[in-house]
């Protein structure tokens, strides 16, 4: 005679009716994260738009009440800021927007200029006319800007066409090394260049075009040197004392 046989936990047949119920884990993991990004996108337009100066100091606590946020959500989203060398985490006094020494400025240029240079021999062996067409095509749209957008534009575009060099170096590391020396540079520009000057002169990217189509590596190279000589020549390492709130240097009031 057979032994009746009792569904167990893994194989009883599921209750009808029973709601899906989403692990709360999982909702908490989510929104944790977008919190977390809120903020860290928050600081690093502050930044980029120079309301948060250089030296500014982000409470934890002020940061939590702003943002309605635990304090836990506060600390990841200030390490990720300062990996990013957005903010400094100083021991027992609390996160400072990060204050560049002279010294500090000088050697991410020539580590950029280096790097530079080694890109631009590859873009010439390897481009094709279709990618110098594209990149004559952002040249418009960069020209464009300087004459209509604000500077934060500007300084995007610029950007835009030195990181594109770099993926047309066919090189991935060189271009993903670029990409964090260009941001770090970004962040440098737009909080210690003065208001109205260019990130980048829009004629000298279009001589370096100009050059590596007719194969003058040497001159494109020159070029991209002088470059950004000027356009680290033209930042001020000077502390801009403002009166604002945190939440307006922020863009939340």
């Amino acid at each position: 005679m057979k032994k009746a046989v009792h569904p167990t936990s893994a194989t009883a047949a599921p209750v009808r009716g029973r709601p899906k119920v989403r692990p709360a884990a999982l909702v908490t993991e989510e929104s944790t994260e977008d919190a977390e990004t809120r903020i860290y996108q928050s600081v690093v337009s502050g930044v980029m738009s120079q309301r948060l100066t250089p030296g500014t100091k982000l409470p934890e606590a002020a940061l939590c009440e702003l943002f309605s946020v635990g304090r836990t959500v506060v600390q990841k989203a200030l390490q990720r800021l300062a990996h990013d060398h957005v903010v400094e985490l100083r021991p027992n006094r609390g996160a400072i927007v990060a204050m560049p020494t002279r010294e500090e400025v000088d050697k991410l240029f020539e580590a950029r200029r280096v790097l530079e240079a080694a890109i631009l021999p590859l873009v010439a062996r390897s481009a094709t006319k279709a990618d110098f067409a594209m990149l004559r095509r952002q040249l418009r749209q960069e020209h464009q800007a300087m004459h209509s957008a604000p500077q934060t534009e500007w300084a995007r575009l610029a950007s835009t066409f030195h990181l594109t060099l770099g993926e047309l170096s066919g090189n991935p590391l060189l271009a993903r090394y670029l990409t964090e020396i260009i941001s770090r540079c970004a962040l440098v520009v737009a909080i210690f260049q003065p208001p109205g000057n260019a990130a980048c002169e829009h004629d000298e990217h279009a001589r370096v075009v100009d050059y590596l189509e007719q194969g003058k590596v040497k001159e494109a190279v020159a070029e991209m040197d002088a470059h950004l000589r000027d356009l680290e020549s033209h930042i001020q390492l000077i502390e801009d004392q403002t009166e604002l709130s945190l939440a307006d240097m922020l863009g939340l009031s």
